[in-house]
């Protein structure tokens, strides 16, 4: 099948090594299948890949200017979660948690726990594999890169292309070094795979309403399942969002090998692996047994039984997990959060071993209890007890556990759970920033100004700049100049990450991880493009490049090529709108260098500095700048409705529901009006290079898909809580607040939600627990009332746990008293407690 694509070069005869054997290709579960045929029988087709993106992308149409007016698209909106979907709260005698560290009964709570049925990321059983291909290439003195061997079957499309990126320049005066590159399929394969997933989700549909006919009738059991309907993907699935189908991202790893006997003294191979997982640092000690058992032994054989052991990996034990608890599991570190999904799971697959029925299994997963006999990963008696038992709970839930075995040793293999959007690879953030930080303290180097880029003046941050460049959809190059291409790559890989956020999306499909010279004509008919190079030339020819990154020396360079930002009508509508704050949109066009910091990106900046130095760690660095991020989307949504009076960047009720009218705001918080304006008018020139580019584009689309998903519609949380954190409220301002959080807060979906507007970086619950010290006794009870539900709540409960304890004593206290009260009420007595019994019950309690 050609390629399609039209940034990809002419495709050349293929001149490698075709595999002639029909291998035994192993599912992702351990079972084997057909080498050239898929599980039902039909010929598996050789796909078409090519390392640029193809034309037909979506992100195509984010080069329309937007409208001038953009309203977001209309949605049925369910305006809040069902109140008859709320448990009734009964009162207690007690704090009721099953938890918390309040009390221990054993009455389980539904709205604690997901009312979904858990599963698993990757089921057993299913026929979609961790790796599709493995690659070998070569160095030949005469003919250059070659590929030698493609397993299981040969990937159609420009094979000396692939070999040149696998054989990265200069690779022979290292011993090893490690690559990572992107391939992209064939747009009419996207288009007639899209068709197939159309037609699976019909039947799917179809199958679900003859077993919903068929219960009605009486003739089937509810639980009942229609043979073939089982699947893992359903209509309910979240959206994954993107521009179509993943990438198949390529790891690759060089080894030169000095022999006396081979021209030049020197044998130079390669080895790749192709998955679509982007995890796919995950391989690497994998391809580095695998390789040197190559040189061994240069035969199809090798790479059939690194194919088939990485292929029987098991990670069915990994939970799938909602978007919600993806990020609250990304933005904490507490290596505790939801171990009971992978407690359930375990239950689950003991029961299955054990043959108990459907019906019993079902009921396990939507009504967790913890089974003795389980034992956390790492520990004693799971020392202990590992000659008894299988299976073990992993010691950090961030990541899975599992092992490979290849060539008969098991090699231990750590898969993280949840994975943010455009993080691919292992890098460090962390490493990025100081690499261009520490030349920027010591000898600041002015830049040239561009309004997009120089958003702080002609000292903005290199990082700023990098991030202001990827935001706008500049060209970006990371150079480095007899350096690992690995090096170079993770570079790239970081900086999508870092501009990502974990929010947006759009960057990881247009880039190069490692590129070379031969390749530039296609590279420059890719728009927006982050590329990392190692061949100086580059530095030579400004107009290729927007922004320059040199990793040796830690400088960036703006491209006196680079082209101007025009006049938008944004921006001209803004001064005219607002004159008083005109010049402050000219920040960075200022060549002044006691400009203040309007933007409060150096403040930023410096508190990221403060945090690496502090060695606070790559988790926390990664939640700053995801904070960033969705602190000028927000603003951007805020300018949009300044400008022109509506933003496509927000969807949410068009009228308040009656009562909600003083807590029916939305959007980004500012003290006052004179800082709201401030800070659209320094932020503009960034926000409106970044209306034109496919991130925004992207994002709008993610928006629109997200919200279906999310369980509280008629509150904008993020906005409540950041008035209870950034304002000075009245007492009645504040009572409206925590009112409708009490309110809007019951099932476990809608705790989820409150609890990722108030991750652990921002102070956690602190802001919604002096809701306990309020004048209003009403208020202080539903407060009371709101942290008892997130105390029984999978995650709230680590959030509780956070709490002071000058905090939780005032919450028993506010308890006791009612209490107190509902039994004068009822004509009983108050039983005395000793002093010394009840020191102990606070100190059980607050602990």
């Amino acid at each position: 099948m050609a390629s399609a694509l039209p940034y990809a070069p002419p495709s050349r005869k293929a001149n490698s090594t075709n595999m002639s054997m029909q291998a035994l290709r192993p599912t992702t579960r351990g079972t084997i299948g057909s080498g050239t045929t898929s599980s039902n029988g039909s010929f598996q087709r050789r796909t078409s890949l090519s390392s640029f993106p193809s034309s037909r992308s979506p992100s195509v149409m984010s080069q329309r200017r937007p409208s001038r007016s953009p309203n977001p698209p209309p949605i049925d909106t369910d305006r809040t979660s069902d109140p008859s979907t709320v448990l009734s709260k009964s009162p207690t005698s007690g704090v009721s948690s099953q938890h918390s560290s309040l009390s221990a009964p054993n009455k389980y709570n539904s709205s604690a726990h997901p009312a979904r049925r858990l599963k698993s990321q990757y089921p057993r059983g299913d026929t979609e594999n961790h790796v599709e291909y493995i690659l070998v290439a070569s160095f030949d003195i005469d003919k250059g890169p070659i590929m030698e061997h493609q397993y299981p079957v040969a990937i159609t499309g420009d094979e000396h292309m692939l070999a040149e990126l696998m054989l990265p320049d200069q690779a022979h005066v290292r011993n090893q070094d490690w690559t990572i590159f992107f391939l992209h399929k064939d747009t009419s394969q996207d288009e007639e795979e899209a068709e197939e997933k159309a037609e699976r989700r019909r039947l799917r549909k179809a199958k679900k309403e003859a077993r919903a006919a068929l219960f009605e009738s009486g003739s089937v059991d509810p639980l009942g399942r229609v043979e073939g309907s089982e699947d893992n993907s359903s209509e309910d699935d979240e959206p994954e969002g993107g521009e179509g189908l993943p990438l198949i991202y390529v790891l690759n790893l060089v080894n030169t090998k000095q022999d006396k006997t081979a021209k030049r003294g020197a044998v130079v191979k390669a080895m790749a692996i192709c998955t679509r997982h982007p995890f796919l640092h995950i391989y690497k000690p994998l391809l580095l047994l695998a390789l040197e058992e190559y040189f061994k032994t240069p035969q199809p054989s090798t790479l059939a039984e690194l194919y088939e052991a990485v292929n029987t990996m098991d990670l069915s034990l990994m939970p799938k997990l909602s978007i919600l608890e993806r990020h609250l599991l990304q933005a904490s570190d507490n290596k505790d959060l939801f171990v009971e999904k992978f407690e359930q799971m375990i239950q689950m697959r003991m029961a299955e071993d054990k043959g108990e029925a459907l019906d019993d299994m079902a009921a396990m997963s939507e009504s967790p209890e913890r089974r003795p006999g389980l034992v956390r990963n790492g520990t004693i008696a799971h020392v202990q007890q590992l000659i008894h038992s299988n299976y073990s709970v992993p010691r950090d839930t961030h990541e899975f556990e599992t092992k490979v075995m290849y060539n008969g040793i098991p090699i231990p293999i750590k898969v993280p759970v949840a994975v943010s959007p455009e993080t691919v690879g292992d890098f460090s953030l962390v490493k990025l920033i100081q690499t261009y930080n520490d030349p920027h303290v010591k000898s600041p180097i002015p830049f040239a100004l561009h309004p997009h880029l120089t958003t702080g003046g002609v000292h903005t941050h290199p990082i700023i700049v990098l991030v202001n460049a990827m935001l706008t959809q500049k060209r970006v190059i990371f150079l480095g100049h007899n350096r690992p291409s690995g090096e170079v790559a993770e570079a790239v890989l970081a900086a999508c990450a870092l501009a990502s956020g974990g929010v947006l999306r759009g960057f990881t499909r247009h880039a190069f991880p490692y590129t070379d010279l031969s390749k530039i004509d296609d590279l420059l008919k890719v728009p927006g493009f982050i590329a990392g190079v190692t061949n100086p030339t580059f530095e030579n020819h400004p107009e290729w490049w927007d922004v320059l990154c040199d990793i040796p020396s830690g400088r960036m360079k703006i491209s006196s090529r680079i082209e101007q930002a025009p006049l938008t009508e944004g921006l001209a509508n803004f001064q005219q709108q607002n004159p008083a704050y005109a010049s402050a949109t000219n920040v960075a066009t200022s060549t002044s260098q006691a400009a203040s910091d309007s933007t409060g990106d150096a403040a930023f900046m410096n508190d990221v500095i403060r945090s690496i130095a502090a060695r606070h760690g790559e988790g926390v660095i990664r939640a700053k700048w995801r904070d960033w991020v969705v602190k000028f989307t927000r603003i951007s949504a805020q300018f949009e409705e300044s400008v022109y009076g509506a933003s496509a960047l927000y969807i949410g009720v068009e009228k308040a529901e009656p009562g909600n009218e003083n807590v029916s705001g939305h959007g980004y918080v500012c003290p006052d009006d004179h800082a709201k304006f401030r800070e659209l008018a320094s932020n503009v020139n960034r926000i409106e290079g970044w209306r034109t580019t496919r991130s925004y584009y992207s994002f709008k689309q993610d928006l629109v898909q997200l919200y279906n998903f999310r369980p509280l519609k008629a509150l904008d949380l993020h906005h409540l809580h950041d008035r209870l954190r950034m304002t000075k409220l009245t007492p009645g301002a504040s009572r409206d607040i925590y009112v409708a959080m009490e309110r809007y807060t019951h099932s476990y979906d809608e705790i989820c939600q409150l609890l990722a507007v108030a991750p652990e970086s921002h102070a956690g619950l602190f802001y919604i627990a002096l809701g306990l010290f309020h004048k209003d006794r009403d208020v202080r009870m539903r407060v009371v009332d709101l942290l008892e539900r997130v105390s029984d709540h999978e995650a709230g409960r680590h959030w509780w746990k956070a709490l002071s304890r000058f905090e939780k004593l005032a919450f028993i206290r506010i308890r006791r008293e009612a209490e107190a009260e509902m039994r004068a009420k009822l004509g009983g007595v108050e039983r005395d407690i000793p002093a010394d019994g009840d020191a102990m019950v606070l100190g059980r309690r607050v602990s």
